[in-house]
């Protein structure tokens, strides 16, 4: 019984996503601590050396501190996480993932440690992720242990933790991040011979956004990825229907037209004549195959490609829709309308916030997907997203963590249950 209570006093969350790192223990309550899934490897210097500050590799909020110009900045500035997958060769990556998986443990880690023996660490990867992914991992957790900060761990997909967020055994979760998206139809488990993943993220919603602000006259800012990001989240807009909103836009200009100011900056983006374009960021998430953007790829724009991962093979262009319908028609037939009745959208890609005045216009990521999926002919279709959509995996490792009994232990066959160690 006291391991029992131990455990759920201890449970943490480790949301390894492409661009964030979502982490914390179960006091948090309902919203993790969150800094960028990177690592920088910094030139060792004599003044580093004298300060006192050297450090093989650098993680968490100090990384901007550290930052160095020149031309091997990139070389050295490390996300292991690209498509959700670390090369099993990729030192580098691995030790990122070791320091920034210390790096959240030790923040939380009690200042007086008397009866602390390390956290019960539920880590979420995601659905593509191979199994010796899973096996570096509790190595990792196997060192981090010897220092007291693990004391049991476990790995789940990211999906099932956002079904098991919501308490949903057969649903469809669509998780969209940075770096992909995952398409996975759930009964009690992921059904991964039925997966669709997308080579299609939050990154690719930047990169349109680039695009548009070079037309704009911001050509030099739009090299800067951060202030991209800033940009697309305040200006994007998801359509019902993209040529009936570029129609609206053009039609009435000064609807959707919407100067922002970079706070802390003098710095005001006014996309102008070229507001319409706010529809393109949205849409090129759901359908990148729009004829719009054929001029796009024409000047040099990245097109979505389909790649293989490991064992996944990553479609580009598919529409979001048609990889639903895909991932569900691989499943039972008995089982499919109940799938269809739980779509779960789950991830920072899918946070689109229609404004009040371009109601019908602009949709949330739920209305879109279910019109075009009734628009398919899918019947009896449910859709909604998470209320803190790129939290919800982070809940879900803590209610799993919170409720799976201690003493369920690791079986490599069920691929679940506590990695003990100690």
């Amino acid at each position: 019984m006291f391991e029992e209570e131990y455990k759920r006093r201890h449970v943490f969350g480790a949301d390894y996503g492409t661009s964030d790192f979502k982490y914390g223990p179960i006091t948090l309550g309902e919203r993790p601590q969150v800094v960028e899934n990177r690592g920088y490897f910094p030139e060792r210097s004599i003044v580093s050396a004298i300060m006192g500050v050297e450090r093989e590799v650098v993680v968490g909020k100090d990384v901007a501190l550290f930052l160095e110009s020149g031309a091997d900045l990139l070389a050295r500035l490390v996300y292991p996480m690209r498509s959700g997958v670390i090369a099993r060769e990729d030192s580098r990556a691995w030790r990122v993932v070791e320091e920034l998986t210390r790096y959240a443990l030790s923040e939380f880690k009690p200042k007086v440690s008397v009866g602390f023996s390390g956290f019960y660490v539920v880590a979420a990867l995601s659905a593509v992720a191979p199994g010796y992914m899973y096996e570096r991992f509790f190595e990792v957790f196997a060192r981090l242990a010897e220092e007291g900060l693990v004391r049991s761990a476990t790995v789940i997909p990211q999906p099932l933790a956002v079904a098991i967020a919501h308490r949903t055994t057969s649903c469809v979760v669509i998780e969209s991040g940075h770096g992909n998206t995952q398409v996975t139809p759930i009964s009690r488990a992921p059904i991964r011979g039925a997966m669709v993943a997308l080579n299609r993220g939050g990154a690719d919603a930047n990169a349109i956004t680039a695009e548009i602000l070079k037309d704009a006259g911001y050509g030099d800012l739009a090299k800067e990825e951060s202030f991209v990001r800033k940009v697309k989240e305040q200006l994007g807009l998801l359509p019902l229907e993209l040529d009936r909103a570029v129609s609206f836009a053009r039609s009435n200009p000064s609807a959707v037209r919407k100067p922002i100011k970079i706070p802390g900056t003098r710095i005001t983006v006014d996309l102008g004549e070229n507001s319409w374009a706010r529809f393109l960021i949205g849409e090129y998430v759901f359908d990148p195959n729009k004829e719009v953007f054929e001029s796009y790829f024409r000047r040099g724009l990245p097109r979505p490609r389909d790649v293989k991962v490991g064992d996944a093979v990553f479609h580009g262009t598919m529409p979001l829709s048609e990889a639903v319908v895909a991932a569900v028609e691989r499943c039972p037939v008995e089982l499919q309308p109940h799938l269809y009745s739980q779509v779960l959208l789950s991830g920072g890609n899918l946070s689109w916030s229609p404004p009040p005045e371009l109601k019908g216009i602009a949709v949330d990521a739920a209305t879109r997907l279910r019109y075009d999926l009734q628009n398919m002919g899918v019947e009896g279709v449910s859709v909604r997203l998470s209320e803190e959509p790129q939290f919800a995996v982070w809940r879900g490792c803590i209610v799993f963590g919170y409720s799976v009994p201690h003493d369920y232990l690791w079986s490599w066959e069920r691929m679940e249950g506590w990695m003990r160690f100690g």
